[in-house]
């Protein structure tokens, strides 16, 4: 039986804790963009995609949870930035898994390349993919190919 869908292909994209300081925090690290014009390049490339997209940041894990488990209702997939949760969080670890929804993991750093502590993602078991260290291109990489997992899904 093959599935049909109809209407845009709808991503929740959530940012984790610190990523509202974008462009103050560590810019050597990070990037020297801040939060709004990060979002706005996500958004920018969702429309060129024809994605439909909510973007959500909390420095509040249990925020985090709540907007997985919201995604559950309305998305066809996750793009994720967990943020130092990614080390330790395992209740949105099991938000994402219940919520059987394609979903991407997002770091702007190389995390396998910095400091060991960073190295160890509880998320990415449960995840669909990872993709790591390209910076803001990192987001719209995984929009990209949530996408293709969306539509791959539905052929």
């Amino acid at each position: 039986m093959q599935l049909t869908r109809s209407g845009p292909i709808k991503i929740a994209v959530i940012h984790g804790p610190n990523l509202n300081m974008l462009g103050i925090r560590d810019p050597d690290i990070y990037g020297k963009d801040n939060f709004d014009s990060v979002n706005q390049k996500i958004e920018a490339h969702a429309k060129s995609l024809g994605l439909e997209i909510t973007i959500q940041q909390s420095n509040s894990e249990g925020a985090i949870i709540d907007f997985v488990q919201e995604a559950m209702s309305w998305a066809d997939a996750i793009v994720i930035n967990p943020g130092a949760y990614t080390h330790y969080s395992y209740a949105i670890r099991d938000a994402i898994g219940d919520s059987r929804l394609p979903t991407i993991e997002v770091h702007l750093t190389n995390v396998h390349a910095r400091e060991e502590f960073r190295r160890n993602s509880v998320i990415s078991p449960v995840s669909t993919g990872q993709i790591v260290g390209f910076g803001t291109n990192s987001y719209l990489l995984a929009l990209t190919a949530a996408k293709r997992l969306v539509e791959e899904s539905h052929r």
